[in-house]
């Protein structure tokens, strides 16, 4: 259903409105709010701030997406919780009101009475935004609203957006922290089949006008349903090698070039991170954030996003995997795909965002448990993997 898609265009963009008056106003970042409580902590980090503004913009994709979709909201999940304590002891559900004055109101009681803060912060909420994709109005695809369901995480790589630095240098398009890496990560899939259907990645700190010190955003999204797969980046991709993107093949004299280029997190295994400089040389570069790393491939500026511990979670995988199935990509299951013969033709182990992780509790339920590859070429994927492959060997044979 695209009108789906337009909707989540929407959002995402008041959503990247929220975190970016966060920042930009100083009374409203001073509102960094309580550790995540334990069952809720990511345990790659030893502190994993709650941002007020993570629980808002979840809030607001929620809400705003019942509204025009009434019931879709019970299946809409994310890694917030929206329940925070104030100074007082006094226990409040955040929800998005139907007035502004009342979301004023409640946004007081979570912000200790800081008045000042709450109107700023509700100005925003209630703005209107408009925003769509005109390569959106040519298509209308009938996706049963009862079998979707949705992943959120409203900031991801919250550390870089807390530390908000700007002034960080990309190394070939790739920027290693800073705000560029921060995403707000919308992904919808299939409830009975776990398969990725429709992604949107908002990158919300894209570039700085020095003299406002405002930023400006970008915008990225997929839909691949029932063999019609379309994207954002379509135009730019048929431009450049002269025909439409075909799922499972880029049209690129990429997929037969013998160099590859891959992005990782600075915590990757040294075992990985071995194996990946003899597989791509200098071609490896450190990113913050698994939405961005994942935008890295989206946008064609690396090959592979590789990650071998266990995590990330469906929250930060869904949208990306969209986006890439309808470029011809994908995101797989590291671990099984390091086990599987590929002479026996098995398919790829594709991620699914439908079924839990058993005997599991808290974060740990919804973790990409394998690890993971984000690709945009299955032909490049598949050479990748047999090379890394062969470099993996003599290190696993030392231990």
């Amino acid at each position: 259903m695209s009108e789906i898609l337009r909707e989540l265009l929407r959002v995402s963009e008041k959503a990247a409105n929220i975190a970016r008056a966060c920042r930009q106003q100083e009374a409203l970042f001073q509102l960094l709010i309580e550790e995540k409580k334990e069952g809720e902590k990511n345990k790659k980090f030893a502190v994993d701030f709650k941002t007020l503004a993570d629980v808002l913009v979840q809030e607001v994709i929620k809400q705003n997406m019942e509204n025009k979709f009434p019931g879709l909201e019970k299946n809409i999940f994310g890694e917030e919780s929206n329940e925070f304590t104030n100074d007082l002891g006094e226990k409040i559900t955040l929800r998005l009101c139907s007035t502004e004055e009342e979301t004023v109101e409640l946004l007081s009681k979570v912000l200790n009475g800081n008045k000042l803060a709450s109107e700023a912060l509700a100005k925003v909420v209630h703005q209107d935004v408009a925003f769509t994709d005109p390569t959106l109005d040519s298509i209308e695809i009938d996706i049963p609203q009862d079998i979707l369901g949705i992943w959120v995480d409203p900031i991801d790589s919250t550390y870089q957006y807390i530390k908000g630095s700007t002034d960080v240098k990309s190394n070939q398009g790739v920027f290693p922290c800073g705000l560029q890496c921060v995403t707000v990560l919308v992904g919808v899939y299939d409830r009975q089949t776990g398969v990725p259907l429709m992604g949107v990645i908002n990158q919300p700190f894209v570039s700085q006008d020095l003299n406002t010190l405002r930023w400006k955003g970008q915008c990225y999204w997929g839909l691949s349903y029932m063999g019609t797969n379309i994207h954002s980046l379509q135009h730019a991709t048929s431009e450049r090698s002269g025909s439409e993107t075909q799922p499972g093949n880029t049209g690129s004299e990429a997929d037969f070039s013998p160099h590859f280029s891959a992005v990782i997190s600075t915590s990757e295994k040294d075992t990985i991170k071995a194996a990946l400089s003899r597989v791509c040389g200098d071609s490896i570069f450190g990113a913050a954030g698994a939405g961005y790393k994942s935008l890295c491939v989206v946008q064609g500026l690396v090959d592979i996003y590789i990650f071998s511990e266990d995590t990330t979670f469906k929250w930060d995988s869904c949208a990306a995997h969209a986006i890439l199935r309808a470029m011809g990509g994908g995101i797989v299951d590291l671990k099984e795909c390091l086990e599987r013969n590929p002479e026996t033709g098995l398919d790829l182990p594709q991620l699914v965002y439908h079924v839990e992780n058993e005997g599991a509790t808290g974060v740990d339920r919804w973790a990409n448990k394998g690890g993971l590859i984000a690709y945009r070429s299955r032909k490049r994927l598949e050479t990748f993997l047999s090379l890394l492959i062969q470099n993996l060997e003599p290190a696993e044979t030392q231990t």
